[in-house]
Formats: C-alpha cells, sequence, structure tokens
C-alpha cells in the first residue's frame, strides 16, 4: 500500500510538472505571436489604394483584441477596427504620396448613422487633397448608399440594388406578455415623454412617444435627404417618391434614376480601376486595407515629440456603478480616468466621447463630479456618438462644449424606476408562496414577491422627483439655463443633434476631430499628442481574460447577434443596475 501511494504522487507530480511546462511553453507562443501582431510594420508601394470594406461593428474605440474575434461565416479572426483609428488613417491617407485615392466597397454598415457621417465628412475632407474614391457595391443599404455619396463615382453589380425606403422607429410592447405571466409592473417616472417603461403598461405608442419619436426620424431623414440630394443632384421631393414607390431595387432603375454612375460586374470594375490608376493591363491593383495601414511604414518627415496632449476620454454604453468595461460604462474607472486627466500636467485639455443610452443615476452623477472637477482645472469638451441621451446626457451636461453629430440621439432628460411586482406569477402560474417575519414594518420594501404599499410608493415618487429636480438644476448649471427653461425641453423628451443645437442643449454640430481641435484651441497649444483613455488591458491581461471566459462570450454573442446586441446589452443593464434610472426610453437603431 505504501508503495502504491509513492507512485500514485509520483504520477500525480509529473502530470502537474507537465501541465506547467506546457502552459509555459503556450506563453511562449502567445507572447511571440502578440509581439508579431502588434509591432509588424506593413510596407506600402506607390499607388497603392487604400481599401475600405466596412462590414463589421464600428465602435468608437478600437478594442483590444489580440487574434481579433472568430468570424462563424468566414472562419477566420477578425480584429474590428475602431472610429478612432478609421478617422486618424484616412486624415493620414491624405498626407501619404503613396496613396492615390480611397477604394469604398459598401454592401451594409452595422453600425449607428452618426458615426457613419463622422466617416463621411473625414472622407470629404480627403478629397479636398485631390485624391480620388471610388466605390463597388453589389448592393447598398441606405445606411452604405448615405456613405458611398461620398465617391467620386459609384459602381454596382448589374444584379444589385438600393435600400432606399426611409426611416422607422418601431417598439417592442411586452404588457401583453406581463398580462399572461400575471406580473405587475410598478412604474413611477418623471417627464411625460420618459417613455422607456411604455413596453411594460401599453401595447401601442403613447400620443408623446409618437410626437417625440416622429419628430426624431423626421430630423434624421430631412438631413439624410440634404446631403444625397446634393451629392447625386436630385431634389428632397424626388428622393421622396423615390423612397415611396421601392423604386431603387432594380439596379437599371438605380441607374436611370442617377443613384449609381454604371452597373458593372466586379471584373469590369477592375478594368476601369485600372485604367483610373492609369496602370498596365496586366499589371496588378495594390491594395491595403484600412485596418493594416495603421501598422504602415512612416513617410514623410518623423514626428517629432510633443509633451502636451489632449486627453480622450471614450464613455461607452449604458451606465453603472463599478468597475465597467470598454463597453460599459462604470462610474469607478471613467470617474478615475477623468481624474487621472486632470491631475497630469501634460495633459492640457480634456474631450470626453459619450456614446451612451444612460442608465444609474447615481453612478452619472458621480462621473459628472469629476467632470466638473476637471473643468475648473483645464478646458472640457464632450463629443457625442451616436447617443448620448439621459444619463448619457447627465454625464455631459456640466462641459465647457458639446460637440454633436447632426444624427446624435441627445437629451432625454428623466427618471424612472420599474419594480415589477411578481406575486400572481408566484403564487397562481407556478404555486410558489411566501411568508416572513420583518423588524420593521418596510423592511420588505422593494419586493418581487408583494406589491409596494402605498406609503412605499409615495416614498419613491418623492425620490424620483428629487432626483429629476436635481438633474433639471444640474443641466439648468452647465447650459446657463434656468430650471424652468430646461423643463420645458426636458420631461424626457429625446432630440436629434440638429434640433438639440436650437434649443440649446449642445454648443456645435461636429464629430470627434472636431472636439479635439476646439479643446486646442482652449487650451492655446498647436502641437500637441493624444493620450486616449481609460487605458486598455495590455494583450497579456485580455488573453487571459478571454481564456477566463466573460470577454470572448461577449465577443461571440456580439458577433452572433449583430444588431440585435444591443437589445441584449439593455437587457443585462437593466438587471444589473440601481431601481432608480437616468435611461433612453427604448433601444433606438436607425437604418
Amino acid at each position: 500500500m505504501k508503495q502504491f501511494f509513492k507512485f500514485m504522487f509520483a504520477s500525480m507530480l509529473g502530470t502537474i510538472l507537465t501541465f506547467i511546462v506546457i502552459f509555459f511553453i503556450f506563453l511562449g507562443i502567445i507572447s511571440s505571436l502578440v509581439a508579431l501582431t502588434e509591432k509588424q510594420t506593413v510596407a506600402v508601394a506607390d499607388k497603392t489604394l487604400l481599401h475600405m470594406k466596412l462590414t463589421k461593428p464600428i465602435s468608437d474605440r478600437t478594442p483590444v483584441e489580440p487574434f481579433g474575434i472568430f468570424d462563424m461565416v468566414s472562419r477566420e479572426f477578425v480584429k474590428p477596427l475602431g472610429l478612432n483609428d478609421i478617422l486618424k488613417n484616412i486624415d493620414r491617407a491624405s498626407r501619404d504620396d503613396r496613396i492615390p485615392g480611397i477604394y469604398l466597397e459598401l454592401s451594409n454598415l452595422n453600425t449607428g448613422i452618426a458615426t457613419i457621417d463622422e466617416i463621411r465628412n473625414a472622407l470629404l475632407e480627403f478629397k479636398t487633397s485631390g485624391k480620388f474614391i471610388i466605390c463597388y457595391s453589389e448592393g447598398l443599404s441606405q445606411g452604405a448608399y448615405y456613405l458611398a455619396t461620398v465617391a467620386d463615382e459609384i459602381y454596382m453589380n448589374p444584379e444589385g440594388f438600393v435600400d432606399f425606403r426611409g426611416l422607422m422607429a418601431e417598439v417592442m410592447f411586452l404588457k401583453g406578455t406581463l398580462d399572461k405571466l400575471e406580473i405587475e409592473p410598478q412604474i413611477i417616472r418623471h417627464g411625460k415623454y420618459k417613455s422607456a417603461v411604455e413596453p411594460f403598461m401599453r401595447k401601442d405608442l403613447s400620443e408623446s412617444n409618437r410626437e417625440q419619436l416622429g419628430a426624431v426620424i423626421g430630423s434624421l431623414w430631412d438631413d439624410y435627404l440634404d446631403k444625397v440630394s446634393e451629392a447625386r443632384g436630385k431634389s428632397p421631393s424626388a428622393l421622396n417618391e423615390y423612397a415611396d414607390d421601392l423604386a431603387l431595387f432594380e439596379a437599371g432603375i438605380a441607374l436611370d434614376y442617377g443613384f449609381v454612375d454604371a452597373l458593372l460586374y466586379f471584373d469590369e470594375f477592375y478594368d476601369k480601376l485600372k485604367s483610373k490608376m492609369e496602370l498596365d493591363e496586366d499589371a496588378k491593383i495594390r491594395k491595403i486595407s484600412i485596418g493594416s495601414y495603421t501598422r504602415a511604414s512612416r513617410f514623410g518627415k518623423k514626428k517629432t515629440f510633443e509633451r502636451d496632449r489632449i486627453a480622450v476620454i471614450y464613455a461607452i454604453g449604458p451606465i453603472m456603478t463599478g468597475k465597467g468595461s470598454d463597453e460599459v460604462i462604470g462610474s469607478d474607472r471613467i470617474a478615475g480616468a477623468i481624474r487621472k486627466a486632470r491631475k497630469d500636467d501634460n495633459v492640457k485639455a480634456i474631450v470626453m466621447r459619450v456614446n451612451s443610452p444612460g442608465g444609474d443615476a447615481l453612478a452619472s452623477d458621480i462621473i459628472l463630479r469629476e467632470a466638473l472637477l476637471a473643468k475648473e482645472e483645464k478646458p472640457f469638451i464632450v463629443s457625442m456618438g451616436n447617443v448620448a441621451a439621459s444619463g448619457g446626457y447627465w454625464i455631459s451636461c456640466g462641459a465647457d462644449k458639446i460637440i454633436a453629430d447632426p444624427y446624435t440621439i441627445t437629451g432625454s432628460i428623466g427618471v424612472l424606476a420599474m419594480i415589477p411586482n411578481m406575486q400572481k406569477l408566484f403564487n397562481n402560474k407556478l404555486g410558489i408562496t411566501f411568508d416572513n417575519v420583518k423588524t420593521n414594518d418596510n423592511a420588505g420594501f422593494l419586493s418581487l414577491s408583494s406589491p409596494m404599499t402605498p406609503y412605499q410608493q409615495t416614498i419613491l415618487e418623492k425620490a424620483i422627483d428629487d432626483i429629476y429636480q436635481k438633474f433639471l438644476a444640474k443641466v439648468a448649471a452647465g447650459r446657463n439655463m434656468t430650471t424652468g427653461q430646461v423643463h420645458e425641453i426636458a420631461q424626457g423628451r429625446i432630440w436629434s443633434g440638429t434640433d438639440a443645437l436650437e434649443i440649446g442643449l449642445i454648443d456645435e454640430i461636429g464629430g470627434l476631430e472636431r472636439a479635439m481641435e476646439l479643446a486646442a484651441e482652449m487650451a492655446e497649444i498647436e502641437d500637441y499628442r493624444i493620450k486616449e483613455l481609460p487605458l486598455q488591458k495590455d494583450p497579456f491581461e485580455q488573453i487571459f481574460e478571454d481564456l477566463m471566459g466573460n470577454s470572448r462570450i461577449d465577443s461571440y454573442m456580439k458577433q452572433e447577434l449583430g444588431e440585435y446586441y444591443t437589445y441584449y446589452q439593455y437587457l443585462q443593464s437593466i438587471n444589473n443596475g440601481n431601481v432608480i434610472q437616468a435611461r433612453l426610453p427604448f433601444v433606438l437603431r436607425i437604418f
């Protein structure tokens, strides 16, 4: 028996040592691959086209994904690119003599229209360099077509189509489901437009909700038509007729109406591209993807080292207390990033990029406090992305200047709370009953197994009203208004960036690049570097997090659900948030 245990423990020790050795070998391989991925420079020859094929979701900031996200369709790892790097690369290409133009390969863009608009504006600026932009597609969604109109020429496959039909905002209602389950949503809200709770209490849109949705999508569509009209020489009224008739689903009609310049198969387009670049028939067209161009070899004079910096802080996702992540605004993480930028003497100005539907009211106020402290010491600018509403506006309202895109959804200044009473579900549907003992009358406040008493509801209503009044006061102080003036445009109502400018909720129409320019002007600096915060995980930390599962599961969910990932993230944030929320009324996607 003694000999048996001796051999058993020796075998176990050998197995453990083997795993340790394998682990370190694996770690070495991973470190080598990461080093190659991160540091390898890509050579760029003369007459190389910058190839923009934007098929994956575009976040505001390039995520840390050492090997990218596995694409189930192509069966390969795809490294996503953020708006920050896309804008940098377009600007860099405009000054790169090796790049004669940009080749846009578009079909469907899985991102918000404000993001598309920022890319379109960057491409318009690129054209001022005298270089060309050419587009080829097998078919164009409305968002893709909007971006395509920046091109000098648009070519499409003869069997392709242009999806051009106008905008629709659709809300899913769950009241019927809750009725069947006998769940009573106990709802308290402040602001008649604060309709985040409507899906749980109604089966259709309220008049106020219908009014605000109609105004927002009307404003976005008008801006869309104006820019397409200018680019393609068609009147807005004619464009509306085409949309009403769904006329452009036939490629021939899209050509006849001047939406595209020619219908070509890819080989024919390739020949035309060679001709445009003055290449021989047998020559190969050189291309570099916009992602690879991030690692392209340098051109021109070497950039000098600049001590002055502008900090760009990315506040992306629903707002919660705690640490958060690159896709969730955690109050600790974002407040800490603002504090770090404020205390850094080399940082002369701060730009906070906000792309958030809101969330936890307490977490929002923690972030605003740090923003106000930073504003006292250096210029503080907010750049709004696709959405900066409710809590997203709360954290923005104290800035020196607020910049937003025409397509930004903002406002939604209101507060809500919803506590489901699931007593009948438990009792009648599941046969579950509850009993309890209490030390105090209201020890069971906010229980899911019983309804609130009238007194408890009064307490919660008072808390909601108190937070709403504080929200109004903070916006009034930040925007130089009275609380009465803010209340008139608040009450939970959402606004487009264009309308928000008219009513004083923002200061200027523009994107992230404009916000950084303004920050430099206010700080009175000309030469500076960008410091992006919060600091992202290094590749090793990201790999270990991926191995633990959470990050990788989220990546796969995002990949598989596509545009519906937003709803999954929304439900997650509601489940994890506190009772009182400053949140956008709904998940709103355009196109």
